[in-house]
């Protein structure tokens, strides 16, 4: 199946504009993934919002809430979110340029690749792509992907450009704060030596396909003996809308359980209001 572009626009680099999509750089379709089962029941455990005494709630009745003291939070309203969203910009500028190496690796949040989007912008695209080649450098710029505007940088990546989000400097903690308690002390010079010589004897071209995930594989192969084991315990989970019809009995149940607190019914309502205490 053919990965679908993230964002699609132009890649402007002064008065040039080139018409580009967005993909990501990375998948997790490789990852091994589980659900949770309950065991005495066999069916699935399903996650839901529900608020203590009332029980399950609906999505609408949800609002954000923003803590501006102990247990004390200011609502905000879905429409007043909506409102200072920033919409899907149509164009990445690049705004500056800067060395390679002068980005701190520490800044390099996730990769994405940037094609052209038509055969007409492949010209454009290939200037752009080998101008950063030729001068090592990077370019700056910040695009707006769902709803949320990204520093990013964008360099060359084989046959075409790499946009590496980045993030902002009040998102990163001071590594000074970390470090306080290691000594400023001089090393000493002959273990020195054997440590720089051991790196040496080490160093080799970078190749990310010598290196695996051994837990993940693991984790596979006893999956893989689980599935041919006939002894293995199997468990059929079912429909899950009969679950979603459990999920309306409890919700009626909490209703009555609170309606009960609350004094009953109409016959509740007939009843004289307790008077309030005087301050």
């Amino acid at each position: 199946m053919a990965p679908r572009a993230l964002w699609k626009g132009q890649l402007r680099l002064s008065l040039v504009s080139i018409p580009v999509e967005i993909f990501s750089a990375t998948k997790t379709s490789s990852k091994v993934s589980f659900r949770q089962i309950h065991k005495p029941s066999g069916k699935r455990v399903r996650y839901e919002k529900s608020v203590p005494g009332i029980g399950p709630v609906k999505a609408e009745d949800i609002v954000k809430g923003y803590e501006v003291g102990s247990d004390e939070y200011i609502l905000l309203d879905p429409d007043e979110v909506d409102e200072i969203k920033l919409e899907t910009k149509k164009t990445f500028e690049l705004v500056q340029f800067v060395d390679v190496c002068e980005i701190s690796p520490l800044y390099f949040d996730k990769p994405y690749y940037i094609t052209a989007s038509d055969d007409l912008a492949q010209d454009a695209y290939r200037v752009v792509r080998d101008a950063l080649r030729q001068s090592g450098k990077v370019g700056l710029g910040q695009v707006t992907m769902r709803g949320k505007e990204y520093l990013a940088c964008v360099k060359p990546c084989g046959d075409g450009l790499l946009l590496e989000t980045l993030h902002y400097a009040d998102e990163l903690r001071e590594a000074d704060q970390i470090f306080t308690d290691i000594e400023d002390d001089k090393t000493d010079k002959e273990l020195l030596d054997v440590a720089t010589s051991l790196i040496d004897k080490k160093t080799a071209p970078f190749d990310a396909s010598a290196y695996t995930d051994k837990y993940a594989e693991a984790m596979q192969k006893l999956l893989d003996a689980k599935v041919k084991n006939k002894k293995t315990p199997r468990v059929q989970t079912g429909d899950d809308s009969a679950a979603e019809g459990e999920n309306v009995i409890d919700l009626m149940g909490a209703l009555k359980e609170s309606l009960k607190e609350a004094g009953g019914g109409k016959s509740s309502a007939k009843k004289k209001a307790p008077r309030k205490k005087a301050s």
